[in-house]
């Protein structure tokens, strides 16, 4: 599924129109984006947790040269931990 498929889910689901719906859409992801770039989570009970994971750095082995080792920096990362209901709709 993309998010044109979701957005036209979204719009029969909810009887609005699919203007409505993608609005609605982009409007959830950039507030989930928003919390998680100033370091906040965002939780929806039965769906999952949305956090942002701090990766620390490391080395690894450049693909070209093997021999080769790089740096990988740290970063931030997004996560997302499901939760008990959707869990459960998946099995």
């Amino acid at each position: 599924m993309n998010k044109a498929d979701l957005i036209d889910m979204v719009a029969s689901e909810t009887g609005s129109t699919k203007v409505d719906a993608a609005k609605a859409l982009d409007a959830f992801v950039d507030a989930v984006t928003g919390a998680l770039a100033k370091g906040d989570s965002v939780s929806l009970v039965g769906f999952g947790t949305f956090s942002v994971r701090h990766r620390a750095a490391r080395e690894g082995i450049n693909p070209q040269n093997p021999s080769q080792k790089i740096h990988i920096p740290a970063a931030n990362v997004p996560g997302f931990k499901a939760g008990k209901a959707l869990k459960a709709a998946v099995n």
